[in-house]
């Protein structure tokens, strides 16, 4: 049994090796403050505003994978969350964190790799991803999807935002195979409804929509070229 374990790890970082190494590109991504880049903005998603302000996620203990600067994991502290936010880039949970104390704001900022996370002892009400699950290779997905079940308590929601196939602002409309073809997720993969009720369809999807685009930055952030989803973990994970 061990031994099959040690294997698959083994197959797993043989095909890490293909694409690019994640720590370097986003500590250098996230460098420059002031490029325009649309998720630079000090304002959380428009939809996961929309699920807290509707009640369909409830305050509790909640987990942001792929935190970036911040944002997100900043709003939610602010409605009363206990936040945990991991992030690969360091550069970016300094970001983060400037804005947390700005707000005198109690968030446990994680820098790893979330397939280094140690959650064995660890359960969350809430677990929310704002653009890091379209930068999973395809060979990764079942260790991410055994992440969310894995650490999600019963009844508990999963809320993703991700590009939307073929959206402008990214989502490459390629096969899984073409992507070790060209050895790069070219910039991000992309989702359709479809897809998202397909890769995780051992929860059960409330809503899938494309996001709404909002056109006050400093209130919420929002792209009709991205895609939403919320879902729920079954009691007993059925």
């Amino acid at each position: 049994m061990h031994e099959n374990i040690h294997q698959n790890d083994d197959v797993l970082k043989m095909l890490d090796s293909f694409l690019r190494e994640p720590a370097p590109f986003w500590d250098e991504f996230f460098s420059d403050r002031e490029k325009a880049i649309p998720i630079f903005v000090n304002a959380p998603d428009e939809n996961l505003v929309s699920y807290v302000e509707k009640g369909k996620v409830k305050r509790g203990k909640v987990l942001e994978l792929g935190c970036g600067p911040g944002r997100n994991a900043v709003y939610l502290a602010e409605q009363g969350f206990e936040v945990d936010a991991v992030d690969v880039s360091k550069t970016s949970l300094d970001w983060a964190k400037e804005r947390a104390d700005e707000r005198n704001l109690s968030i446990n900022f994680l820098h790893q790799n979330i397939f280094d996370l140690n959650l064995k002892h660890v359960e969350y009400d809430f677990i929310y991803d704002s653009g890091c699950f379209h930068h999973i290779a395809p060979h990764r997905r079942m260790c991410y999807i055994r992440i969310v079940e894995d650490a999600l308590k019963d009844e508990g929601c999963f809320g993703i935002t991700c590009f939307l196939q073929g959206g402008k602002l990214g989502g490459a409309d390629i096969s899984d195979w073409e992507v070790y073809r060209r050895g790069s997720l070219m910039g991000g993969l992309g989702f359709t409804e479809e897809k998202l009720k397909n890769i995780f369809h051992s929860l059960e999807a409330v809503e899938i929509r494309e996001m709404i685009d909002r056109d006050d930055p400093k209130i919420s952030f929002g792209s009709s070229e991205l895609l939403t989803g919320l879902f729920t973990k079954r009691c007993g994970g059925k």
